[in-house]
């Protein structure tokens, strides 16, 4: 839909932002999925989010940690290996720095940087970088995943992310209510 002119009628800037909001949704499903990933994760759920022939594989420094997972059951199977036992104590995606390429009606690449925060079960915490390149398809009537890279820019260790310290708020002075 972006050979590099502008759309030229109504319908098909409409069916152009249709396209980025569904690509954005289905990457944010599968975010939020993974940011609660355990037992009660529904496993049909996150994998109708990628095509059957999907890719999920990492890069650069996430080669060796997570490698490449070829098939929509492969993949639903690595990610399932994180959940019992529950592998994050506490786990968050932040996305920034969008870009959504509508190639045309069926295909999209979207970009993103990452930022993870994770506790693991062990009591680790660490903060992580990644770049996101997501190949979307219009397969069997939803946008899905059909090749899904993340590669490593840094990771650190940290110390806890949620302690239990009382949130800070402004208490009232004491004359104040005198």
């Amino acid at each position: 839909m972006t050979d590099g002119s502008v759309p030229a009628t109504l319908s098909q800037r409409v069916a152009l932002l249709e396209a980025e909001g569904a690509v954005r949704r289905v990457v944010m499903d599968y975010f939020r999925l993974c940011d609660r990933l355990g037992p009660s994760t529904p496993m049909e759920v996150l994998g109708s989010l990628f095509t059957r022939n999907a890719v999920w594989e990492g890069r650069g420094r996430y080669r060796k940690a997570f490698g490449r997972h070829e098939g929509r059951d492969a993949i639903i199977a690595m990610l399932a290996s994180y959940i019992d036992p529950p592998h994050f104590a506490l786990n968050g995606h932040y996305l920034s720095s969008e870009g959504i390429d509508v190639l045309d009606e069926s295909h999209a690449t979207g970009r993103w940087m990452m930022l993870q925060v994770s506790t693991y079960r062990d009591g680790r915490s660490d903060f992580r970088s990644a770049a996101l390149t997501i190949d979307c398809v219009f397969e069997e009537g939803a946008w899905r995943m059909a090749h899904f890279v993340t590669e490593s820019i840094f990771c650190r260790d940290v110390g806890p992310w949620n302690d239990k310290a009382d949130i800070s708020v402004p208490q009232p002075d004491a004359e104040e209510g005198a």
